[in-house]
């Protein structure tokens, strides 16, 4: 049984979830680089593009999260992965409803909703890693 973690709300706690923030920033660019690549110039439609950037950014942001912002070596690499994608899934669909809503129905324009989709994933999948995946 896989047990989850308390927050504790110290300098250890914030250092992580600034280091998540840096991974997460350079997993921003490669997502928007693959997104508007695929969308713009392959001519992709917006939500697969969308979930083509969001996956390749979510094999980066795992690995830098692992070594570097969690320093976890857990040897259960691909139960944890397993985890860390369930997680980011759930933040894709978060993130394509979010797209959905500003983007189609507010009728934002869709890069500023992707931005707003990123912030509230971004939170979402923080606290899930941090509580479930990169425990012990």
């Amino acid at each position: 049984m896989t047990s989850i973690a308390a927050i504790e709300f110290n300098n250890a706690f914030f250092f992580k979830f600034l280091k998540f923030g840096v991974v997460g920033f350079s997993g921003l660019i490669v997502d928007f680089s693959i997104t508007y690549f695929c969308k713009e110039k392959l001519k992709i439609h917006k939500y697969i593009s969308n979930s083509l950037g969001f996956i390749v950014a979510t094999g980066t942001n795992y690995t830098l999260n692992r070594y570097w912002t969690f320093d976890n070596h857990n040897p259960a690499t691909l139960i944890q992965f397993g985890k860390f994608f369930v997680i980011s899934l759930a933040g894709l669909a978060l993130s394509n409803m979010i797209i959905y809503l500003l983007n189609d129905r507010l009728k934002w324009n869709f890069y500023v909703a992707k931005a707003c989709a990123i912030v509230i994933v971004s939170l979402w999948n923080f606290f899930a890693n941090y509580l479930y995946t990169f425990t012990g």
